[in-house]
């Protein structure tokens, strides 16, 4: 022993679309297109409220097992097409590089776990620009079951080299919520991807915040302190 206490390492577990990046309408759109393209009617309620979960899940949910199966991968890909198209509208929320940053500086361990493909990834990276403060990613290549499915929050967990007890999700959706809770992490949930802080709350988040402005201003009192007190 050298006399040195030992540091327990905390970490951040961010999902991206809607909770760091304003890009959960962006993802609705250009999946009705392409649902449009091959005659499906899927109202965009619809859709929205499946954003968050895997391609796969989220077009089993809206189009069900056999034309999900059947037309899948046509719609994916018309779908990251039509998505990639409106990339110059991508912008990161108010204040979410900072409070990234903030928490790396803090000792705080970053991991962002997302469902995205490799070129959606891509433009999400060049959007929030924090790479060289983010200690890992988690994207949809890296798992074979994506959240509600806890394989994400798990991974990133190996990948950030923390226990669950010494971790917080921060997410959108009440797939994220769902996905942390199976994998035995908190979740703080932010507002900005479109659902109510009611129904995140009821899907098991400890807080929820209007945006990550708002969890950055009060990052001190917040329930992400807890990981650099």
């Amino acid at each position: 022993m050298d006399g040195k206490e030992s540091t327990i390492a905390t970490a951040v577990l961010f999902d991206v679309d809607g909770t760091l990046v304003d890009s959960n309408y962006l993802h609705v759109h250009a999946w009705r297109r392409a649902f449009h393209d091959l005659g499906l009617d899927v109202d965009s309620w619809r859709v929205h409220r499946a954003i968050g979960k895997g391609s796969g899940k989220l077009l089993r949910t809206l189009l069900g097992d056999d034309d999900a199966e059947r037309v899948g991968d046509d719609v994916k890909e018309r779908h990251t097409r039509y998505y990639l198209e409106t990339a110059e509208l991508l912008r990161p929320f108010d204040h979410a590089p900072d409070l990234v940053r903030a928490l790396a500086a803090k000792g705080v361990r970053v991991v962002l776990a997302t469902s995205a493909g490799p070129d959606e990834l891509d433009v999400l990276r060049k959007v929030l620009d924090v790479d060289d403060v983010v200690a890992d990613i988690v994207a949809g290549a890296d798992v074979e079951a994506t959240k509600p499915d806890p394989e994400p929050v798990l991974v990133a967990l190996e990948k950030a080299g923390t226990t669950p007890e010494n971790t917080l999700f921060v997410g959108d959706a009440v797939w994220d919520v769902r996905a942390a809770t199976k994998a035995g992490v908190r979740t703080v949930a932010v507002l900005s991807g479109g659902v109510g802080a009611a129904e995140l709350t009821d899907a098991g988040a400890i807080a929820t915040y209007d945006d990550v402005a708002a969890l950055l201003a009060d990052l001190e009192h917040s329930p992400l302190a807890e990981l650099f007190s």
